[in-house]
Parts: C-alpha cells; structure tokens; sequence
C-alpha cells in the first residue's frame, strides 16, 4: 500500500502547517479525511486519482480541518461515500449523507483492507485505520512529530481516554503512524511512549500541587509553571484543567480525586491544550517545588516547546 499525502490547504494557528489528507488508490480508491474545502485541494485529488472515482471519504473525527470539506467533495464528486464514526449533534454541521463506522470493523479501501480502531480522547470520535500487513497507522490527531494534540473539554475531549488510545496504538506496534499533520512518523513507539511518560509527570505535579494546599487551577498552574510570561500562562492553567479532570476520576487517590472534583466545579467549561507548536530544543527541565520538596525531570526529545505546557 502506498498512500499519497494530499495537503487541505489550510494553515493557521490552530493547524500548524495545514493537514494531509491520504489518498488510498486501488480496486476502492480511498480518502482519509476530508479537508476543509479547498478547490487547490480538490484539483489535486482529481489530479491524484488519475482517472478513476474516488469511491469513499474515512474521516477519522469530526473535527472542522478533518470533516468540513466533505461537502465540496460531495458537490464536486456525488457519487462518494462519506464514512465515520457517529457524533450525535455534531455530524449534521456538515450536511452529506454520514455512513457510520464501528470500531473493530475492516473496511475495503484501495486493494486492501484496513482495521478500524477508536481512538477516542482528542475526540468522542477519534478513529485511527490500521493495515496489519504493513503496520501502517492512519492516525489522524493522535500523535504529531514535535509537538501534541489539544484536549478540547467543550468538545468532549477527555485525557485519560487520550491516554488509553496511545496505550492500545502502542500495543499495536505500529511500524508508520501518517498523521494529519506534520511529517510521518517512523518507528513511532518512542514517541508513544515519551507521550505517556511526560503526562505521568505533569500528573505528578498536579496532584503534588493539590497535596500542597493549591486550590484553583490558576494557583496549581503558577506553582507548576514557575516564570511563565502571563502570555502563555491560559494554556498552561489548561493543561492543568485536563489533569484536573482526569484525576478527578482517580480511585487510587481519592482525597486528590474529590479535591480535583471541588475545584472543577467552580470552572467554567474550557476548551483544554496540551503542548505548542513553539519548538523544544533538546530535553527541557521542569521544576516543581512545595516548600522543601523539589522534583526535576525531562521531557523526552522526539517532544518540543518553548516552554513544557504540558
């Protein structure tokens, strides 16, 4: 299987450099995700096929820079199936003809076939697509090279599901992760892990902070995140809102759990990120000090920020 990376067009604040959409040809010629739209995109995917219909659309979650260009697919090529995971009260955003996907099905795509794997975390409906011969992962937000996905609370975003979902790709052992943005990822198992471990750490923190007596997430991300500029000071109280919450969830610390639940509750619902796209250069100390206690770690390299908000 060879796909061939397609760019959306789309670059931003929230992109980064765009997406990559991949286009599967074969026997069912095959889109991975949608775009946005663009009409450069389009006359490349035409351009791409060479001849023959795209059959299908795999959108890996409903996401505007995955999903919103199904529409001038359709209006431009009508006789494509647009295929997804269910996301009630999201879907119709983009009016086409939705075909829902489970996880654990397989579904033909070009002269293949590819498993479909729910990823969820980064969305309610995140799916990755895996093609077991080649240990080829279609990651969609997953994972990114350099950086990491945002967890948005107000889309149903959740860090522990996040965290799951890089267990169970991990478990996988991918040998290629093509991600939807930013280079493909080859022998993505270190970065999987430097993933978790780094979360592990900030968890860490939080609930070190919690231990001390920080009773707001702005208290909790001052103490953790010592000589931030009051610039990147929101993402960084963000990232501990998404720790917030998934520790709120814990039962292995229930003190830490009920007292994380307390200071949730007098929040407002927040859309939560996780690392810039500003680059790390190398490893990166965090600091964290209660009193007399004081931790000092690393942020594993194949990760990079300015600052570790994470």
């Amino acid at each position: 299987m060879n796909p061939i990376p397609l760019h959306a067009g789309n670059p931003g604040p929230l992109t980064g450099g765009g997406n990559w959409t991949w286009l599967i040809p074969g026997r069912v010629p095959t889109l991975v995700d949608a775009g946005v739209g663009e009409a450069r995109h389009l006359d490349e995917l035409v351009q791409a096929l060479g001849g023959p219909a795209l059959r299908q659309v795999l959108v890996t979650h409903g996401h505007s820079d995955h999903a919103s260009g199904a529409p001038a697919i359709a209006e431009r090529m009508p006789q494509v199936r647009f295929r997804k995971m269910p996301w009630p009260g999201r879907d119709g955003r983009w009016p086409v003809a939705w075909e829902g996907i489970e996880d654990g099905e397989t579904i033909e795509a070009g002269d293949t076939r590819l498993a479909v794997v729910h990823t969820p975390g980064h969305a309610p409906d995140h799916l990755c697509f895996w093609h077991a011969e080649t240990r080829m992962l279609f990651g969609g937000d997953l994972v990114i090279q350099g950086t990491t996905v945002h967890i948005p609370a107000d889309l149903q975003g959740d860090l522990a599901a996040y965290l799951a979902s890089l267990q169970r790709v991990l478990a996988l052992d991918p040998a290629r992760i093509l991600p939807a943005h930013g280079p493909s990822i080859e022998d993505p198992a270190p970065l999987l892990r430097a993933y978790l471990a780094h979360r592990r750490e900030r968890e860490s923190q939080v609930i070190e902070a919690l231990r001390c007596g920080a009773d707001t997430p702005d208290a909790i991300a001052a103490r953790i995140y010592r000589g931030l500029s009051g610039d990147v000071m929101p993402r960084a109280r963000a990232t501990v809102l998404a720790h917030l919450q998934a520790t709120s969830g814990g039962l292995s610390l229930p003190r830490r759990a009920k007292r994380a639940k307390q200071i949730l509750a007098n929040q407002p619902r927040a859309c939560i990120f996780s690392l810039t796209s500003t680059g790390y250069q190398g490893r990166s100390p965090w600091l964290v000090r209660c009193s007399s206690f004081a931790v000092r770690g690393t942020l594993a390299p194949w990760i990079r920020s300015s600052t570790s908000l994470t």
